[in-house]
């Protein structure tokens, strides 16, 4: 029997709404891994769901539950512990959003984004006013989340192909505004402004300040570091029938306006390319970072899972103060409803594990550099789209991922 790491099922639903920050991974080193359709050019993620959704007066509210199930064994003897052994229920996530399009009669907008699972949750208040188009768009956001740090606080387990929880969470509240400058050809641009304010705290929900060795969780020292970010983010994107180019630049600065905050300059890049080879699509991105100045722990670059480099769990292969990553994907028609795929990925923290404060990589034994490949097949029907994948780490170990989409 070919032993089995991580079978993750992701059910979800694409949002009507602002999208889920928390997913986003600001503070991550990579970007996601999407596949490309490319009789469509869209873009398709794993996940399939239920979503009901209710109008009331000018007000849409969405329903919405998201199920993503972990499964890990090796032989899978014991097929419903997940990989932090925790309950089965504790990926489990529902989500509310409320849309309100003409608030106060002066059409302005206001959308309340709320995702609550066992382990973590996400609120998401956007309010956006009308203004001429060849004006900045502008938006005020208020968010609050708690969500477990795996990428950085993890512990690998089974040859690093999962990340266990290290007992640290972290609580971040975040007001500020966006301006998002009027598209110009393919370019488009956005600034914005924002404090915020991090918080470490553990399973029970307690402040901490170090971690299981005794480490500092934040850059203070304390239990909460807060800053003001300024940041700039500029997006190309082109396409045709053939292929499509995608880059994106963020550029964020610490301003200490108070001597205890937090003063720092980070950039991160993503670029990617896709072409069509005859029936085959072959498509390809680099993505990474680096940071400077004052950092704390949970501000490092994390490589590794499903987004980054398959094979590896979350953060398993390394976290840094750099990082730079590359991904592979080549699908190929097999009949007129299955593809099939191959990939390889891989990615370093450059050597900057050691600058991370407290060092928690080489405390955790991540070696730093990592590399998986594997194949997979892609399934289309009128109902959905499935996929599986099925990825080997540098150390032999072996991971299979299932995912579902576009459900109908």
């Amino acid at each position: 029997m070919v032993p089995i790491g991580v079978v993750p099922l992701h059910i979800a639903v694409e949002q009507s709404c602002a999208p889920k920050i928390r997913r986003e991974a600001p503070r991550g080193g990579t970007a996601k891994v999407q596949h490309m359709v490319p009789e469509k050019g869209i873009i398709v993620s794993n996940g399939m769901g239920a979503q009901k959704s209710i109008h009331a007066g000018n007000a849409k509210i969405d329903f919405n539950v998201d199920f993503s199930h972990k499964i890990c064994d090796a032989l899978m003897f014991h097929p419903f512990r997940n990989a932090g052994g925790e309950s089965p229920l504790s990926l489990v996530i529902g989500s509310l959003c409320i849309k309100h399009p003409n608030l106060f009669g002066k059409s302005e907008k206001l959308d309340f984004l709320w995702d609550k699972g066992l382990c973590d949750s996400n609120i998401l208040i956007t309010y956006r006013k009308p203004r001429p188009e060849w004006l900045p768009q502008q938006a005020f956001i208020v968010q609050h989340s708690v969500s477990p740090e795996l990428g950085i606080h993890g512990i690998p387990g089974e040859n690093f192909s999962r990340s266990g929880s290290g007992g640290v969470n972290l609580c971040r509240f975040s007001a500020g505004v966006d301006l998002s400058e009027p598209a110009s050809s393919n370019w488009s641009s956005k600034t914005s402004v924002k404090f915020e304010h991090v918080r470490p705290i553990n399973d029970d929900g307690h402040s901490i300040s170090r971690d299981l060795h005794g480490f500092p969780l934040t850059c203070s020292g304390g239990y909460q570091d807060s800053m003001v970010v300024l940041k700039q983010e500029s997006r190309f994107a082109e396409a045709n029938d053939r292929s499509f180019t995608r880059f994106s630049l963020q550029i964020e600065q610490g301003i200490p306006i108070l001597s205890k905050w937090l003063i720092f300059n980070r950039f991160k890049f993503a670029a990617s390319k896709g072409i069509r080879l005859g029936p085959a699509f072959f498509l390809t991105s680099v993505t990474g970072g680096s940071i400077v100045g004052d950092i704390a722990p949970y501000q490092a670059f994390s490589i590794g899972g499903q987004g980054s480099v398959r094979g590896y769990g979350e953060g398993a292969v390394g976290s840094g103060r750099s990082c730079l990553v590359a991904n592979s994907e080549l699908t190929f028609p097999l009949n007129s409803m299955l593809e099939g795929a191959v990939f390889f990925d891989c990615g370093s923290d450059l050597g900057s594990g050691r600058h991370v404060p407290g060092n928690p990589a080489l405390r955790h034994g991540k070696p730093g550099n990592g590399l998986g490949f594997g194949h997979g097949l892609r399934f289309k029907s009128r109902l959905g789209h499935f996929q599986v994948d099925y990825a080997v780490n540098a150390f032999q170990q072996r991971t299979v991922y299932f995912g579902f989409s576009n459900i109908s």
